[in-house]
This record gives C-alpha cells, structure tokens and sequence, in this order.
C-alpha cells in the first residue's frame, strides 16, 4: 500500500475568502476526492486546531492523509481530472506544500 501525506500552509487571504473558509473548502474538496477516484483507498483530511507556533514558524493549516493500493493506483490518481481540478484551487490559497510518498507494510 502506498501512503500519501501532505500538508499546507494557507494564504491569510485567497480566492475571496479567509484561511478559514478555505482549509474548510479544501477539506471538502479533498474528501469528495474519494467518492469520483476509485483508486482511493482511504482519505482524511484534517484542519489544524492549534494556535502554538512552531519554532520553524506558523503550524500548517490543513493535512491530507491517503492510501493507494498499488503505486499504479497512486499515478492514476495523479492523472485524474478530479484531482488536478482539486490542485488548481489548492495552488490558489496556499503559500507552502510539503509531502511524503511512503509504503505501507499490510
């Protein structure tokens, strides 16, 4: 299985909206993502709740955890026009990305 993480720094202000609304719109978005991908095994998205300020700067704002079966089934999603719609606005609202791609012992 392959594991999926991302997490992103929002913008205070983006596409007409706040951090807020958008990491809620992101959540959205990124959770529908599994009802028209049927590579997705498993998503979870989650907004950041803390206030705490890291000693590297401000927390991310919202993380995406997702499982593939096979990296083939990770690649299709990738591909997917429902995913590349989801990283148009995801790329609009946020300063930073980070991610990392692991497998997953079953």
């Amino acid at each position: 299985m392959i594991r999926h993480v991302v997490m992103w720094k929002l913008k205070e202000k983006a596409e007409g909206a706040t951090k807020e609304k958008n990491a809620e719109k992101m959540k959205l978005i990124l959770e529908g993502l599994k009802v028209n991908i049927d590579e997705i095994k498993n998503v979870e998205v989650g907004i950041n709740t803390s206030e705490d300020d890291n000693e590297a700067g401000s927390p991310y704002d919202v993380v995406l955890i997702s499982d593939f079966e096979t990296e083939l089934d990770y690649t299709m999603y990738t591909r997917d026009e429902n995913h590349k719609k989801a990283v148009k606005f995801i790329n609009s609202v946020i300063e930073e990305r980070h991610f990392v791609d692991y497998k997953v012992d079953t």
